[in-house]
Protein backbone atom coordinates (compact mmCIF):
# COMPACT_ATOMS: atom_id res chain seq x y z
CA UNK A 1 0.00 0.00 0.00
CA UNK A 2 1.61 3.49 -1.08
CA UNK A 3 2.14 5.65 1.60
CA UNK A 4 0.52 9.15 1.63
CA UNK A 5 2.59 12.49 2.36
CA UNK A 6 3.84 12.90 5.51
CA UNK A 7 6.04 14.51 8.58
CA UNK A 8 7.56 12.59 11.07
CA UNK A 9 8.95 14.13 13.67
CA UNK A 10 11.70 12.19 15.77
CA UNK A 11 12.22 13.81 19.07
CA UNK A 12 15.69 12.97 20.27
CA UNK A 13 16.31 12.93 16.60
CA UNK A 14 20.02 13.54 17.28
CA UNK A 15 20.18 10.84 19.82
CA UNK A 16 21.25 6.74 20.05
CA UNK A 17 18.28 4.87 18.34
CA UNK A 18 17.55 7.75 15.51
CA UNK A 19 21.30 7.31 14.44
CA UNK A 20 21.44 3.85 14.94
CA UNK A 21 18.23 1.90 13.75
CA UNK A 22 15.58 4.94 12.96
CA UNK A 23 17.07 6.88 10.51
CA UNK A 24 19.42 4.27 8.47
CA UNK A 25 15.42 2.00 8.44
CA UNK A 26 14.11 5.09 6.75
CA UNK A 27 16.79 5.07 4.58
CA UNK A 28 16.36 1.87 3.67
CA UNK A 29 13.40 2.62 2.65
CA UNK A 30 14.17 5.79 0.37
CA UNK A 31 16.27 3.80 -1.61
CA UNK A 32 13.60 1.15 -2.26
CA UNK A 33 11.44 4.64 -3.36
CA UNK A 34 8.72 3.68 -0.67
CA UNK A 35 8.70 7.16 0.74
CA UNK A 36 6.82 10.01 -1.31
CA UNK A 37 8.75 12.56 -3.25
CA UNK A 38 7.39 15.40 -0.51
CA UNK A 39 8.05 13.41 2.82
CA UNK A 40 9.50 15.00 5.35
CA UNK A 41 11.67 13.89 8.68
CA UNK A 42 11.96 16.13 11.13
CA UNK A 43 15.00 15.25 13.78
CA UNK A 44 14.41 17.70 17.06
CA UNK A 45 16.39 17.73 19.58
CA UNK A 46 18.60 20.30 21.71
CA UNK A 47 21.97 20.35 20.08
CA UNK A 48 22.57 24.32 18.33
CA UNK A 49 23.47 22.48 15.04
CA UNK A 50 22.86 24.84 11.89
CA UNK A 51 21.80 22.91 8.88
CA UNK A 52 25.50 21.81 7.35
CA UNK A 53 26.42 20.77 11.11
CA UNK A 54 23.24 18.56 11.25
CA UNK A 55 24.10 16.44 7.77
CA UNK A 56 27.38 16.06 8.83
CA UNK A 57 25.80 14.09 11.86
CA UNK A 58 24.06 12.74 9.78
CA UNK A 59 26.94 11.71 7.61
CA UNK A 60 29.09 10.25 10.57
CA UNK A 61 26.66 8.53 12.78
CA UNK A 62 23.79 7.51 10.83
CA UNK A 63 24.74 6.37 7.87
CA UNK A 64 27.31 3.62 9.15
CA UNK A 65 24.87 1.91 10.26
CA UNK A 66 22.92 1.40 6.71
CA UNK A 67 23.01 -1.79 5.82
CA UNK A 68 24.87 -2.39 2.06
CA UNK A 69 26.34 0.34 -0.45
CA UNK A 70 25.06 3.71 0.15
CA UNK A 71 24.34 5.46 -3.70
CA UNK A 72 24.83 8.80 -3.42
CA UNK A 73 21.51 9.84 -5.76
CA UNK A 74 19.70 8.05 -2.79
CA UNK A 75 21.39 9.44 -0.34
CA UNK A 76 21.01 13.12 -1.53
CA UNK A 77 17.16 12.42 -1.80
CA UNK A 78 16.79 11.17 1.64
CA UNK A 79 19.10 13.89 2.75
CA UNK A 80 17.05 16.64 1.25
CA UNK A 81 13.66 15.15 3.10
CA UNK A 82 15.66 16.16 6.53
CA UNK A 83 14.66 19.27 8.29
CA UNK A 84 16.45 19.69 11.82
CA UNK A 85 14.76 21.70 15.08
CA UNK A 86 16.71 22.69 17.84
CA UNK A 87 13.56 22.02 20.94
CA UNK A 88 14.36 21.94 24.43
CA UNK A 89 11.19 19.38 24.94
CA UNK A 90 10.46 20.64 28.54
CA UNK A 91 9.68 24.12 28.02
CA UNK A 92 6.45 25.12 25.80
CA UNK A 93 8.33 27.80 24.19
CA UNK A 94 10.50 25.85 22.06
CA UNK A 95 7.28 24.40 20.50
CA UNK A 96 6.81 27.42 18.04
CA UNK A 97 9.72 26.30 16.38
CA UNK A 98 7.91 23.19 15.07
CA UNK A 99 4.81 24.53 14.86
CA UNK A 100 6.56 27.11 11.95
CA UNK A 101 8.57 23.44 10.33
CA UNK A 102 5.00 21.33 10.21
CA UNK A 103 2.48 21.42 7.28
CA UNK A 104 -0.76 21.70 7.75
CA UNK A 105 -2.88 18.51 9.50
CA UNK A 106 -6.24 17.91 9.97
CA UNK A 107 -8.99 15.99 7.88
CA UNK A 108 -9.20 18.05 4.47
CA UNK A 109 -5.34 17.69 4.82
CA UNK A 110 -3.17 15.45 3.04
CA UNK A 111 0.00 14.95 5.24
CA UNK A 112 -0.55 12.86 7.66
CA UNK A 113 1.40 13.83 11.36
CA UNK A 114 3.29 11.52 13.48
CA UNK A 115 5.51 12.20 16.43
CA UNK A 116 7.98 9.67 17.01
CA UNK A 117 9.30 9.70 21.22
CA UNK A 118 12.43 8.25 21.10
CA UNK A 119 13.22 9.31 24.45
CA UNK A 120 13.48 8.56 28.36
CA UNK A 121 9.81 7.96 28.94
CA UNK A 122 9.72 10.47 31.61
CA UNK A 123 9.38 12.89 28.74
CA UNK A 124 6.43 11.04 27.22
CA UNK A 125 3.89 13.18 28.89
CA UNK A 126 5.79 16.62 28.95
CA UNK A 127 5.62 16.24 25.06
CA UNK A 128 2.08 15.45 24.55
CA UNK A 129 0.63 18.30 26.92
CA UNK A 130 3.14 20.63 25.06
CA UNK A 131 2.19 18.99 21.96
CA UNK A 132 -1.44 19.48 22.73
CA UNK A 133 -1.28 22.99 24.45
CA UNK A 134 0.72 24.31 21.04
CA UNK A 135 -2.51 23.09 19.03
CA UNK A 136 -0.14 20.43 17.25
CA UNK A 137 -1.55 17.40 18.44
CA UNK A 138 -4.81 17.05 16.07
CA UNK A 139 -7.41 14.29 15.88
CA UNK A 140 -5.64 12.72 13.13
CA UNK A 141 -2.21 12.94 14.04
CA UNK A 142 0.10 10.02 15.79
CA UNK A 143 2.48 9.47 18.24
CA UNK A 144 5.17 6.10 18.77
CA UNK A 145 5.86 5.42 22.06
CA UNK A 146 9.37 3.80 22.50
CA UNK A 147 9.97 1.47 25.41
CA UNK A 148 10.41 1.43 28.47
CA UNK A 149 6.82 1.95 28.85
CA UNK A 150 7.44 2.01 32.51
CA UNK A 151 9.30 0.76 35.55
CA UNK A 152 5.93 -1.30 37.26
CA UNK A 153 2.35 -1.16 36.87
CA UNK A 154 1.53 1.93 38.60
CA UNK A 155 4.35 4.05 36.33
CA UNK A 156 3.00 1.89 33.19
CA UNK A 157 -0.73 3.09 33.88
CA UNK A 158 0.54 6.50 34.71
CA UNK A 159 1.93 6.94 30.65
CA UNK A 160 -1.15 5.11 29.89
CA UNK A 161 -3.61 8.00 30.98
CA UNK A 162 -0.97 11.10 30.88
CA UNK A 163 -0.77 10.44 26.92
CA UNK A 164 -4.28 9.60 26.39
CA UNK A 165 -5.47 12.97 27.77
CA UNK A 166 -3.92 14.12 24.23
CA UNK A 167 -4.46 11.27 22.04
CA UNK A 168 -6.98 8.74 21.54
CA UNK A 169 -5.75 5.04 21.79
CA UNK A 170 -5.69 4.62 18.32
CA UNK A 171 -3.26 7.61 17.53
CA UNK A 172 -1.14 5.49 19.96
CA UNK A 173 1.60 3.58 18.58
CA UNK A 174 3.79 1.87 21.44
CA UNK A 175 6.81 -0.08 19.85
CA UNK A 176 8.17 -3.17 20.58
CA UNK A 177 10.96 -4.16 17.57
CA UNK A 178 10.63 -7.63 18.05
CA UNK A 179 7.20 -7.65 16.47
CA UNK A 180 8.30 -6.19 13.31
CA UNK A 181 11.05 -9.08 13.20
CA UNK A 182 10.69 -11.28 9.90
CA UNK A 183 10.09 -14.44 11.18
CA UNK A 184 7.52 -13.33 13.79
CA UNK A 185 5.28 -12.42 11.04
CA UNK A 186 6.02 -15.98 9.49
CA UNK A 187 5.36 -17.53 12.75
CA UNK A 188 1.73 -15.63 12.25
CA UNK A 189 1.71 -17.28 8.69
CA UNK A 190 2.91 -20.66 9.74
CA UNK A 191 0.05 -20.90 12.61
CA UNK A 192 -2.54 -19.26 10.86
CA UNK A 193 -2.08 -19.68 7.05
CA UNK A 194 -1.43 -23.39 7.28
CA UNK A 195 -3.56 -26.23 8.67
CA UNK A 196 -0.58 -28.80 9.09
CA UNK A 197 0.19 -27.46 12.57
CA UNK A 198 -2.94 -26.47 14.04
CA UNK A 199 -4.40 -29.66 15.24
CA UNK A 200 -0.87 -30.13 17.18
CA UNK A 201 -0.59 -26.96 18.52
CA UNK A 202 -1.83 -27.61 22.19
CA UNK A 203 -1.16 -29.59 25.41
CA UNK A 204 -1.88 -33.16 24.11
CA UNK A 205 1.25 -32.71 21.79
CA UNK A 206 2.93 -30.13 22.96
CA UNK A 207 6.14 -30.86 25.73
CA UNK A 208 7.31 -27.37 26.12
CA UNK A 209 8.28 -24.38 24.62
CA UNK A 210 11.28 -22.37 25.28
CA UNK A 211 12.00 -18.58 24.32
CA UNK A 212 15.25 -17.66 24.55
CA UNK A 213 17.04 -14.14 23.67
CA UNK A 214 20.64 -14.00 24.28
CA UNK A 215 23.36 -11.66 23.71
CA UNK A 216 26.83 -11.89 23.88
CA UNK A 217 27.49 -8.19 23.95
CA UNK A 218 27.32 -6.49 28.02
CA UNK A 219 26.30 -3.38 28.46
CA UNK A 220 28.46 -1.22 27.37
CA UNK A 221 28.03 2.24 27.22
CA UNK A 222 24.26 2.03 28.53
CA UNK A 223 25.45 0.74 32.12
CA UNK A 224 23.85 4.45 33.44
CA UNK A 225 19.80 3.14 31.84
CA UNK A 226 20.72 -0.63 32.33
CA UNK A 227 21.63 -0.84 36.18
CA UNK A 228 17.89 0.80 36.90
CA UNK A 229 15.97 -1.62 34.60
CA UNK A 230 17.90 -5.41 34.82
CA UNK A 231 17.05 -7.77 32.33
CA UNK A 232 13.45 -8.40 33.22
CA UNK A 233 12.35 -4.91 32.61
CA UNK A 234 14.59 -4.14 29.33
CA UNK A 235 13.73 -7.70 27.96
CA UNK A 236 11.19 -10.09 29.45
CA UNK A 237 8.14 -7.75 30.54
CA UNK A 238 7.91 -6.44 26.76
CA UNK A 239 10.20 -8.72 24.33
CA UNK A 240 9.42 -11.87 25.72
CA UNK A 241 6.24 -12.29 26.61
CA UNK A 242 4.95 -10.59 23.02
CA UNK A 243 6.96 -13.70 21.46
CA UNK A 244 5.26 -16.09 24.09
CA UNK A 245 1.56 -14.29 23.23
CA UNK A 246 1.74 -14.79 19.56
CA UNK A 247 2.98 -18.68 20.21
CA UNK A 248 -0.10 -19.41 22.23
CA UNK A 249 -2.78 -16.76 21.30
CA UNK A 250 -6.06 -18.64 19.97
CA UNK A 251 -6.83 -18.21 16.35
CA UNK A 252 -8.31 -14.32 15.57
CA UNK A 253 -11.75 -13.80 13.72
CA UNK A 254 -9.39 -11.90 11.25
CA UNK A 255 -6.03 -9.90 11.29
CA UNK A 256 -7.45 -6.65 12.37
CA UNK A 257 -5.63 -4.74 14.61
CA UNK A 258 -7.90 -5.59 17.97
CA UNK A 259 -9.06 -9.41 16.84
CA UNK A 260 -5.24 -10.04 17.18
CA UNK A 261 -4.36 -7.68 20.21
CA UNK A 262 -7.64 -9.21 21.80
CA UNK A 263 -6.23 -12.80 21.71
CA UNK A 264 -3.03 -11.48 23.07
CA UNK A 265 -4.39 -10.05 25.97
CA UNK A 266 -6.21 -13.38 26.89
CA UNK A 267 -3.19 -15.15 27.00
CA UNK A 268 -1.47 -12.18 29.50
CA UNK A 269 -4.68 -12.83 31.41
CA UNK A 270 -4.16 -16.23 31.83
CA UNK A 271 -0.60 -16.61 32.60
CA UNK A 272 -0.65 -17.99 36.24
CA UNK A 273 -0.18 -15.82 38.91
CA UNK A 274 2.69 -16.36 41.56
CA UNK A 275 2.75 -17.31 44.79
CA UNK A 276 5.10 -17.10 47.31
CA UNK A 277 6.69 -20.56 46.42
CA UNK A 278 6.89 -20.12 43.03
CA UNK A 279 8.28 -16.91 42.98
CA UNK A 280 11.74 -19.01 45.00
CA UNK A 281 11.27 -21.77 42.98
CA UNK A 282 10.36 -20.88 39.17
CA UNK A 283 12.66 -17.70 38.27
CA UNK A 284 16.46 -17.56 38.08
CA UNK A 285 18.34 -14.06 38.30
CA UNK A 286 22.27 -13.98 37.56
CA UNK A 287 24.29 -11.52 37.13
CA UNK A 288 27.64 -11.36 34.79
CA UNK A 289 31.15 -11.77 36.08
CA UNK A 290 34.37 -11.85 34.51
CA UNK A 291 35.14 -14.34 31.84
CA UNK A 292 35.48 -15.06 27.85
CA UNK A 293 32.95 -14.80 24.96
CA UNK A 294 34.81 -15.67 21.55
CA UNK A 295 37.85 -16.08 23.26
CA UNK A 296 38.21 -12.37 24.16
CA UNK A 297 38.21 -11.92 27.91
CA UNK A 298 35.51 -9.54 29.39
CA UNK A 299 35.23 -7.88 32.69
CA UNK A 300 32.02 -8.96 34.53
CA UNK A 301 29.08 -6.46 35.39
CA UNK A 302 30.23 -4.68 38.37
CA UNK A 303 33.78 -3.83 36.62
CA UNK A 304 32.50 -2.30 33.52
CA UNK A 305 33.02 1.42 33.15
CA UNK A 306 30.95 3.76 35.51
CA UNK A 307 29.20 0.60 36.87
CA UNK A 308 28.08 0.21 40.41
CA UNK A 309 30.16 -2.03 42.76
CA UNK A 310 27.08 -3.32 44.68
CA UNK A 311 25.40 -3.58 42.41
CA UNK A 312 22.10 -5.92 42.35
CA UNK A 313 20.93 -5.40 38.60
CA UNK A 314 20.63 -8.79 36.94
CA UNK A 315 22.02 -9.45 33.18
CA UNK A 316 20.07 -12.71 33.24
CA UNK A 317 16.65 -13.82 34.37
CA UNK A 318 15.36 -17.57 33.14
CA UNK A 319 11.51 -18.11 34.41
CA UNK A 320 9.28 -21.03 34.03
CA UNK A 321 5.54 -19.82 33.09
CA UNK A 322 2.51 -21.41 32.81
CA UNK A 323 -0.77 -20.30 31.05
CA UNK A 324 -4.02 -21.64 32.47
CA UNK A 325 -5.92 -22.38 29.62
CA UNK A 326 -7.51 -25.58 28.09
CA UNK A 327 -5.33 -25.32 25.12
CA UNK A 328 -2.04 -25.03 27.06
CA UNK A 329 -2.71 -26.45 30.95
CA UNK A 330 -0.05 -28.52 31.90
CA UNK A 331 2.60 -26.86 28.95
CA UNK A 332 5.63 -25.23 30.88
CA UNK A 333 6.81 -22.21 29.04
CA UNK A 334 10.17 -21.34 29.81
CA UNK A 335 11.74 -17.83 29.03
CA UNK A 336 15.09 -17.00 28.94
CA UNK A 337 17.15 -13.71 28.16
CA UNK A 338 20.52 -12.42 29.35
CA UNK A 339 23.75 -10.54 28.45
CA UNK A 340 27.16 -11.64 27.82
CA UNK A 341 26.07 -15.57 27.09
CA UNK A 342 27.43 -18.18 25.03
CA UNK A 343 26.15 -17.14 21.67
CA UNK A 344 23.97 -14.52 19.69
CA UNK A 345 20.66 -15.61 19.35
CA UNK A 346 16.97 -14.96 19.63
CA UNK A 347 14.80 -18.50 19.15
CA UNK A 348 11.71 -20.04 20.02
CA UNK A 349 11.57 -23.51 20.58
CA UNK A 350 8.31 -25.66 20.44
CA UNK A 351 9.24 -29.51 21.39
CA UNK A 352 6.78 -32.22 21.01
CA UNK A 353 6.37 -35.56 23.30
CA UNK A 354 8.09 -38.18 22.55
CA UNK A 355 6.64 -41.32 21.00
CA UNK A 356 4.79 -43.99 23.05
CA UNK A 357 6.37 -46.75 21.88
CA UNK A 358 9.61 -47.91 20.12
CA UNK A 359 8.76 -50.22 16.77
CA UNK A 360 12.43 -49.97 16.25
CA UNK A 361 15.91 -52.15 18.23
CA UNK A 362 16.10 -48.73 19.52
CA UNK A 363 15.05 -47.93 23.14
CA UNK A 364 12.64 -44.79 23.68
CA UNK A 365 15.10 -43.14 25.10
CA UNK A 366 17.64 -43.04 22.05
CA UNK A 367 15.05 -41.32 19.96
CA UNK A 368 14.87 -37.23 19.68
CA UNK A 369 11.67 -35.63 20.65
CA UNK A 370 10.33 -33.81 16.93
CA UNK A 371 10.63 -29.79 17.56
CA UNK A 372 10.32 -26.69 15.69
CA UNK A 373 12.77 -24.41 16.08
CA UNK A 374 11.46 -20.40 15.05
CA UNK A 375 14.91 -18.52 14.66
CA UNK A 376 14.79 -14.47 15.12
CA UNK A 377 18.35 -14.09 15.05
CA UNK A 378 21.16 -13.93 13.83
CA UNK A 379 20.10 -15.77 10.70
CA UNK A 380 16.21 -15.78 10.39
CA UNK A 381 14.42 -19.07 9.70
CA UNK A 382 12.38 -22.66 10.77
CA UNK A 383 14.10 -25.62 11.54
CA UNK A 384 11.97 -28.82 12.05
CA UNK A 385 13.81 -31.71 13.34
CA UNK A 386 12.25 -35.43 12.81
CA UNK A 387 13.83 -38.98 12.95
CA UNK A 388 15.17 -40.72 9.81
CA UNK A 389 16.58 -43.62 8.89
CA UNK A 390 20.90 -43.68 8.45
CA UNK A 391 21.75 -45.35 5.19
CA UNK A 392 23.13 -48.60 4.86
CA UNK A 393 22.24 -51.89 6.43
CA UNK A 394 19.73 -52.33 9.13
CA UNK A 395 17.19 -49.95 10.78
CA UNK A 396 19.08 -47.20 12.90
CA UNK A 397 17.36 -43.63 12.93
CA UNK A 398 19.06 -40.20 14.36
CA UNK A 399 18.03 -36.90 14.02
CA UNK A 400 17.60 -34.65 11.07
CA UNK A 401 16.59 -31.37 10.26
CA UNK A 402 14.35 -30.01 7.47
CA UNK A 403 15.96 -26.23 7.03
CA UNK A 404 13.92 -23.30 5.90
CA UNK A 405 16.25 -20.13 5.33
CA UNK A 406 14.41 -17.30 4.24
CA UNK A 407 17.30 -15.77 2.81
CA UNK A 408 17.85 -18.85 0.74
CA UNK A 409 14.23 -19.40 0.02
CA UNK A 410 12.79 -15.59 -0.65
CA UNK A 411 15.92 -14.01 -3.15
CA UNK A 412 14.81 -10.36 -2.74
CA UNK A 413 15.32 -7.55 -0.14
CA UNK A 414 14.25 -7.68 3.21
CA UNK A 415 12.71 -5.17 6.00
CA UNK A 416 14.26 -4.95 8.92
CA UNK A 417 12.22 -4.60 12.05
CA UNK A 418 11.89 -1.05 12.26
CA UNK A 419 11.37 -0.91 8.38
CA UNK A 420 8.52 -2.07 9.06
CA UNK A 421 7.45 -0.90 11.72
CA UNK A 422 8.12 2.46 10.71
CA UNK A 423 5.46 1.57 7.63
CA UNK A 424 2.81 0.62 9.55
CA UNK A 425 2.98 3.64 11.58
CA UNK A 426 2.63 5.85 8.59
CA UNK A 427 -0.11 3.98 7.04
CA UNK A 428 -1.94 3.89 10.40
CA UNK A 429 -1.87 -0.06 10.90
CA UNK A 430 -1.82 -1.05 14.74
CA UNK A 431 -1.88 -4.62 14.77
CA UNK A 432 2.13 -5.35 15.66
CA UNK A 433 1.71 -2.35 18.29
CA UNK A 434 0.80 -3.31 22.26
CA UNK A 435 -2.36 -1.84 23.53
CA UNK A 436 -2.91 -0.01 26.53
CA UNK A 437 -4.81 -2.68 27.88
CA UNK A 438 -2.12 -5.49 27.38
CA UNK A 439 0.76 -3.41 28.42
CA UNK A 440 -0.88 -3.04 32.08
CA UNK A 441 -1.55 -7.18 31.89
CA UNK A 442 2.39 -7.45 30.92
CA UNK A 443 2.95 -5.33 34.12
CA UNK A 444 0.42 -7.45 36.50
CA UNK A 445 2.16 -10.47 35.67
CA UNK A 446 5.74 -9.36 36.31
CA UNK A 447 5.23 -7.03 39.41
CA UNK A 448 5.45 -9.29 41.89
CA UNK A 449 8.75 -10.69 40.77
CA UNK A 450 9.95 -7.32 41.24
CA UNK A 451 8.88 -6.53 44.14
CA UNK A 452 10.26 -10.03 45.60
CA UNK A 453 13.67 -9.34 44.61
CA UNK A 454 12.95 -6.05 46.27
CA UNK A 455 11.68 -7.74 49.73
CA UNK A 456 14.46 -10.97 49.86
CA UNK A 457 17.22 -8.51 48.91
CA UNK A 458 19.97 -11.30 47.89
CA UNK A 459 22.27 -10.47 44.94
CA UNK A 460 21.53 -12.31 41.36
CA UNK A 461 23.79 -15.34 41.37
CA UNK A 462 27.40 -15.18 39.42
CA UNK A 463 27.31 -16.51 36.08
CA UNK A 464 30.48 -16.72 33.90
CA UNK A 465 30.51 -14.31 31.05
CA UNK A 466 30.73 -16.44 27.56
CA UNK A 467 28.38 -19.55 29.43
CA UNK A 468 24.56 -19.93 29.10
CA UNK A 469 23.99 -18.09 32.37
CA UNK A 470 23.98 -20.00 36.38
CA UNK A 471 23.41 -23.67 36.90
CA UNK A 472 20.37 -22.72 38.42
CA UNK A 473 18.54 -21.94 35.07
CA UNK A 474 19.38 -26.05 34.47
CA UNK A 475 18.30 -26.91 37.48
CA UNK A 476 15.18 -24.78 36.84
CA UNK A 477 14.27 -26.64 34.19
CA UNK A 478 15.98 -29.92 34.95
CA UNK A 479 13.08 -30.43 37.90
CA UNK A 480 10.67 -31.05 34.69
CA UNK A 481 12.94 -33.68 33.23
CA UNK A 482 13.93 -31.45 30.71
CA UNK A 483 16.59 -29.15 28.87
CA UNK A 484 17.22 -26.04 27.31
CA UNK A 485 17.92 -26.69 23.62
CA UNK A 486 21.67 -26.13 23.52
CA UNK A 487 22.19 -28.75 25.95
CA UNK A 488 19.85 -31.30 24.59
CA UNK A 489 21.42 -31.48 21.06
CA UNK A 490 22.68 -35.00 20.28
CA UNK A 491 26.50 -35.66 20.11
CA UNK A 492 26.59 -37.33 16.32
Amino acid sequence: MALTDFDLVLFGGGGDLSMRKLLPALFNRERCNDLPATARIICVGRHEWNREAFLKEIDDNARPHVTGSVDAPAWQRFCDKLVYVMLDAMHADSYEALAKALRPDGPDARVTRVFYLATPPSLFSHICQHLAASGLATPTSRVVLEKPLGRDLASARQINAEVGRVFEESQIFRIDHYLGKETVQNLLALRFGNVLFEPLWRREWISDVQITIAESLGVGNRIGYYDTSGALRDMLQNHLLQLLCIVAMEPPTSATPNAVRDEKLKVLRSLKRFTPQLLTQNIVRGQYRSGHVNGIAVPGYRKEPNANQNSRTETFVAIKAEIETWRWAGVPFYLRTGKRMADQLAEIVVRFKGIPHSIFAQHNSSFQPNSLIIRLQPDEGLQLNLMAKTPGDGMRLRPVELELDFRETFKMPRMDAYERLLLDVLRGQLTLFMRSDELEAAWEWVEPILDHWEQEGDDPLPYTAGTWGPAAASALIGRDGLQWREESLPDL
